[in-house]
């Protein structure tokens, strides 16, 4: 054991811009794109069932998962990278053979039924078993997202954080050195349960930082000009990010408040997102706009808590039945609240309710190509769009003279 955690692991919880406090705590993006990105990998195991895959990486449901996970930033940013198919290496193998991409389908599928980690580790050996060229633990990106108390994330700067605390000389690519590195990972994890989590993103992003910036050693003395440069440009774009997340978070408060304030005056009741209630625009605390409590629903506990996160949602007052669901996104984001207003479709629309994707307007090309997506135009209730500036503009005016929630498509936008 590092003689020096203890101190390490300080820094890194003081440190008011490392991950833990910028990605792992106060970050309500992180918690809402679990579901999401559970939601999507069912869509990938159902497409490889039915044919319907592709052959390539860009456009498929994958494809669409990745993207969720690298909305996540700094400990996700490359996650997709692995997955692209590199036609002239043939890799990663699970697009062009059939029987790799059937082999990957299951593995997600059984990891997904799994309750235990002697089964998650049992498929992980399984997969590797088949020796998928190019399909290696870069999969533990996608199933963090489905057990992250069993399976921590993986890349090259958590590696190279890895060996350079544990003085390892651990490789990427290969399954069996990942499932050692996890041996340590929840030994240490066990150890200093009352410093990190049950969840192995907290350690895992621990190694993360001294991956990316060995400052966190204290071995700054020991650095070239060209890694002290790099060091430094590194904590510029991590500052940079931060100033950038506080103002599309005030941004994206003020587009629920106007979501708010629409749906009260067209006579629904409304609620935010639970984790939101003490957010405020303009003077208005949104506890005061939003029912004190969730109306019961008719759903499944994991739906049921998915439905919750969705940002606004307005309710018929007759009947407690949702009649209006609106995901604000950032410009960063914009997959997960897709894959939220899809799961609320499949589960209790019945095609009166109208689903929005309230959006920057600089997002609005990317917007309608995933909306273009067969798997979304299929739903029963379509998702459509509402830029920021439209929605801001017309707020007063839709209070003022609409007369349901069907109001809101004077100003959305259709694919």
């Amino acid at each position: 054991m590092p003689t020096n955690l203890d101190n390490l692991i300080k820094q890194y919880k003081a440190d008011s811009q490392s991950v833990y406090n910028t990605w792992f705590i106060n970050n309500e993006d992180r918690l809402k794109a679990f579901r999401s990105i559970r939601r999507g990998v069912m869509q990938v195991v159902e497409d490889i069932k039915t044919g319907k895959f592709g052959n390539d990486f860009k456009g498929t449901s994958l494809e669409f998962v990745l993207t969720c996970i690298t909305e996540q930033k700094q400990v996700f940013e490359g996650a997709a990278h692995p997955f692209y198919w590199k036609p002239k290496l043939r890799i990663p193998d699970i697009y062009e053979n059939q029987k790799n991409k059937t082999a990957f389908g299951q593995f997600l599928e059984n990891v997904l039924k799994a309750t235990s980690e002697e089964q998650i580790i049992k498929e992980i050996v399984l997969l590797d078993s088949f020796k998928i060229k190019g399909l290696g633990p870069a999969v533990a990106s996608i199933l963090y997202f489905l057990h992250p108390t069993i399976i921590p994330p993986f890349n090259t700067a958590i590696i190279n954080g890895f060996n350079f605390l544990f003085k390892d000389k651990k490789k990427l690519g290969s399954w069996s050195e990942y499932l050692k590195i996890r041996e340590v990972l929840m030994d240490v994890n066990k150890q200093y349960k009352n410093e990190f989590s049950s969840d192995l993103g907290a350690i895992a992003g621990l190694l993360f930082e001294i991956g990316t910036q060995k400052l966190l050693l204290g071995n700054d003395e020991y650095l070239s000009e060209k890694e002290r440069n790099k060091i430094e440009t590194l904590i510029v774009k991590r500052q940079s990010e931060i100033q950038e997340d506080k103002e599309e978070e005030s941004i994206h408060t003020e587009m629920q408040y106007h979501l708010l304030k629409i749906g009260a005056a067209l006579g629904y009741d409304v609620i935010c997102a639970q984790n939101d209630k003490s957010k405020s625009f303009s003077n208005s605390n949104f506890s005061f706009l939003c029912l004190s409590d969730f109306p019961a629903m008719n759903t499944d506990k994991d739906t049921g808590n998915t439905i919750k996160m969705i940002d606004i949602l307005w309710f018929e007052k007759s009947t407690n039945n949702i009649i209006g669901a609106f995901e604000v996104e950032k410009s960063t984001s914009i997959y997960s609240g897709i894959l939220r207003l899809t799961d609320l479709a499949y589960s209790i629309a019945d095609g009166d309710e109208v689903f929005y994707i309230i959006i920057p307007d600089n997002r609005e090309k990317d917007v309608r190509m995933q909306l273009s997506r067969p798997s979304i135009k299929c739903i029963k209730v379509p998702i459509n769009y509402i830029l920021f500036s439209d929605l801001r503009k017309n707020c007063d005016a839709l209070c003022k003279f609409g007369e349901s929630h069907h109001s809101m498509k004077k100003i959305a936008k259709t694919v």
